[in-house]
């Protein structure tokens, strides 16, 4: 009887994306010698290396690997991250600035007093609803700290990353070709399929032949397998979401490394500054239809003081939206191959993470066959226009009037159902909690999310004449009190860097 052969995954592309990838899979299945795991890259696609932000979900990822912050960390210039302020997009509400941060597990002794008030102020009662005040990680970026806390303290923190984008993809091809997985470098330029459709043999530059069980596309917007080979569509966002260019400049760093991302309201899209260890990352999202890339330019350089500076800019467009299928036929699309959404709450690796997540298990399930893509997709398209429509309300809800930009953002009426009813709901003031509960939508972005956005914007009615006495949840000699206590277990940002060097 001849020796059966592994099931081969075979992954096109580096990154992050492939790398990751490579890594959970070579962790899940290390102990299976019925499963064989490689990545073939081209030496002559470059890598979109910037500053990039995570959400929690990576720390999770870590974890999993068992790979301990103060061995990657440092490899890739990284700091933490435990919340996004945005700066500019409401004016006309009187509000400068506003926090988005991660909860935490002490925020459960205060989110609902922040859910309550913003209710309340929803009724027309005059009740104090800053998001970074009823929240830890909110309190900790005030305060410059890090996330990271004493072993006697109880509670789980959760908290993301700021890291250099090209150098966590090569830690991550480190990690996993010591694990285990081939590692082939091949410029590949087409693919053949088998009377079945099914892909079969993928072709290099130098009319190599590769062949694989299943194929993992992550060769970007190019999209190599699944729009090319396998003719998968790619649904566009466009109506939703305008940005389809960046601008990207490096600056130094300042002498204290905030523990949280900006994201600033420029006249055409918005500006990004992320902390690193080495310097600052730095990016102008814009939409090519309202500023041409000369003006882009300008206003990026103005914005961050380097008008005179001599350094160039990168240019990069984004293709917005998602493929109608992520796992089609032998092939399933990671990163951006599959879909993009704008980088605004730094939700792209957190859409790997979850689709590899989900891909393994189900893959699994189904002994190794394609019996469950079905399900995969569905799923997986869902997460995409779940994250479409919240960052889709940040553009609709601006309150600027600055630019056609803003104005048209305002005056989009391409909405989800889904998007539709939650701002119903905040509107007529019903119980938002109970709507995404409905809509099954905590798994995406929950209802503190959700009110963090609606409430820093400041989307309430007037205050209302003759306000009773009481009705404010948030009392200095409780939440600000229990919070401010809390943030003593943490030291300063700068502090914990410099123990993980």
């Amino acid at each position: 009887m001849p020796e059966q052969q592994p099931f081969h995954i075979m992954i096109l592309g580096g990154g992050t994306a492939g790398w990751m990838a490579a890594n959970l899979f070579a962790k899940r299945w290390h102990d299976n010698p019925s499963v064989k795991i490689s990545l073939i890259e081209s030496k002559d696609v470059g890598i979109i290396g910037v500053g990039e932000g995570s959400t929690p979900t990576l720390k999770r990822f870590f974890e999993e690997l068992e790979i301990p912050e103060s061995e990657w960390m440092p490899k890739c210039d990284a700091t933490y991250k435990v919340n996004i302020r945005f700066k500019g997009w409401s004016p006309q509400s009187g509000i400068k600035d506003y926090s988005h941060p991660f909860t935490t597990q002490v925020d459960t002794f205060t989110k609902r007093a922040f859910l309550v008030n913003a209710r309340t102020r929803r009724m027309g009662l005059d009740t104090h609803t800053r998001p970074d005040d009823f929240l830890l990680n909110g309190v900790l970026a005030t305060q410059g700290k890090g996330p990271i806390t004493p072993e006697n303290f109880p509670f789980i923190m959760e908290y993301g990353y700021h890291f250099d984008s090209g150098k966590l993809g090569q830690f991550l091809k480190d990690k996993a070709i010591a694990a285990g997985v081939e590692h082939k470098q091949a410029h590949i330029t087409q693919a053949k399929r088998s009377p079945q459709g099914l892909l079969e043999t993928i072709f290099d530059d130098k009319g190599e032949a590769y062949g694989a069980d299943f194929f993992i596309d992550c060769t970007g917007f190019s999209s190599l397998l699944m729009q090319k080979a396998l003719q998968v569509p790619f649904k566009s966002f466009k109506s939703n979401l305008f940005n389809d260019s960046a601008v990207v400049m490096p600056t130094s760093m300042d002498s204290m490394i905030p523990v949280e991302t900006e994201a600033t309201a420029l006249s055409a899209g918005w500006c990004w500054k992320i902390p690193l260890t080495s310097r600052c990352g730095n990016g102008y999202v814009f939409s090519s239809d309202f500023i041409n890339k000369d003006q882009a330019e300008t206003e990026f350089r103005r914005h961050i003081g380097a008008l005179d500076s001599e350094q160039e800019c990168r240019f990069l467009k984004m293709q917005v939206g998602q493929l109608s299928q992520h796992w089609s036929h032998n092939c399933l699309a990671l990163g951006l191959s599959q879909g993009f959404i704008e980088p605004l709450e730094a939700t792209a690796l957190h859409l790997v993470q979850v689709s590899i997540e989900l891909f393994a298990s189900l893959l699994e399930k189904g002994n190794f066959s394609s019996h469950y893509a079905s399900e995969y997709n569905q799923k997986i398209t869902e997460r995409f226009e779940r994250v479409r429509d919240y960052i889709v309300a940040h553009y609709k809800l601006n309150t600027r009037d600055d630019s056609d930009y803003w104005r048209a953002n305002r005056d989009n009426i391409h909405l989800s159902q889904s998007l539709v009813s939650i701002l119903d709901c905040w509107y007529q003031r019903g119980d938002l909690s109970a709507e995404i509960e409905r809509q099954n939508l905590d798994t995406h972005f929950d209802a503190v999310s959700w009110n963090c956005l609606l409430a820093g914007y400041g989307t309430f009615p007037p205050i209302a004449p003759n306000q009773p006495s009481q009705g404010d949840l948030y009392q200095e000699k409780n939440i600000r009190r229990f919070l401010q206590g809390c943030s003593l277990n943490f030291k300063d940002h700068q502090v914990i860097l410099n123990e993980l060097l």
